[in-house]
């Protein structure tokens, strides 16, 4: 039986929101927070806040790990990004914010996982896809490069077989004729399946798939098409997606077009990636607050217990 663990941040003006929090479900559908609604992880390093987690548990020891934008807008955008999102994807944060854990409730202390000297500007939304042919994970983000600092974003990776040792960056993803970021990837049926927040023709979140997990990448127009009326475009980013146990697909998309609590995720469902036939579900699901920006991870329904019954010794 799935359970299931959604890691995120919440957006709040006060440092407290851009940290680490869980949130459980036994169905996908109906979360409960973790933890009363406060921060399991905290960030001390860099930017001391993190934004847009992804969780991934290693198949080969068993291990957990969460991956982090390196970035507070609490303490940053008002000092050394003097209020302005050019600056910080110019001169943001090279590094990812990283933790591993054997069981979900015990942590390491935070480390930053750096790709400086690389010409990259500020590292966004990192996510991650296990590649069955060449037997590795990949490690995906949003980046602008220095020689074009506000030019269209693409997507990069580093690969890795130990979350210890990195490939030498490279580009993942670009979109011939805009920028894109908030890339999340996925399998089904052999396949590999990558949503996008594109910046530009359109300006809303589009679908691509490949038969390898490097490319070359097609774009699934159902998606698109699927979605008008359903969303505003300039409105939703942040795509994040897990497979039910029925073997339907659940879409989340982080709606932020107004201020404040009304921001958060929205959920989709679809019986395939492959169809992109997602519709909207909103009265389906059920949410303690406005989750952001985060990834959804299957676990057992041991695993959901532990997380549930542990204290949680976060001040």
């Amino acid at each position: 039986m799935q359970n299931y663990l959604f890691v995120h941040f919440r957006e709040r003006t006060t440092p407290d929101g851009e940290q680490v929090y869980f949130a459980l479900s036994r169905d996908g559908f109906h979360w409960e927070s973790v933890n009363e609604g406060r921060p399991v992880l905290w960030a001390y390093y860099g930017d001391k806040g993190v934004r847009d987690m992804t969780i991934v548990r290693n198949a080969r020891d068993g291990r957990f790990h969460i991956f982090a934008t390196d970035l507070s807008l609490s303490y940053g955008m008002r000092n050394q990004y003097h209020g302005s999102w050019d600056a910080i994807a110019e001169h943001g944060s090279q590094c990812l914010a990283h933790w591993s854990s054997p069981d979900l409730v015990n942590w390491s202390d935070e480390e930053m996982i750096s790709f400086e000297g690389h010409g990259f500007g500020c590292l966004w939304a990192p996510d991650v896809l296990w590649d069955s042919e060449n037997n590795e994970y990949v490690l995906h983000w949003s980046s602008s490069l220095a020689e074009n600092p506000l030019g269209p974003k693409a997507i990069y990776c580093a690969r890795t077989r130990d979350f210890e040792n990195w490939s030498e960056p490279e580009l993942f993803y670009r979109k011939a004729d805009s920028g894109v970021i908030d890339s999340a990837a996925y399998r089904e049926n052999g396949k590999y399946y990558l949503f996008l927040k594109s910046e530009k023709n359109p300006q809303t979140m589009i679908l691509e798939t490949a038969e390898h997990a490097n490319g070359p990448w097609k774009r699934i127009e159902n998606f698109t098409k699927a979605l008008q009326g359903a969303i505003c475009e300039g409105k939703y980013e942040a795509p994040t997606a897990v497979r039910l146990e029925d073997g339907r697909w659940c879409l989340f998309l982080d709606y932020y077009g107004v201020p404040g609590a009304g921001q958060g995720y929205i959920p989709f469902i679809a019986d395939s990636l492959e169809s992109g036939e997602f519709r909207r579900a909103d009265m389906e699901f059920s949410f303690p607050y406005g989750f952001k920006h985060g990834t959804i991870l299957t676990i057992t329904p041991q695993e959901y217990d532990r997380i549930a019954g542990h204290v949680w010794k976060v001040d």
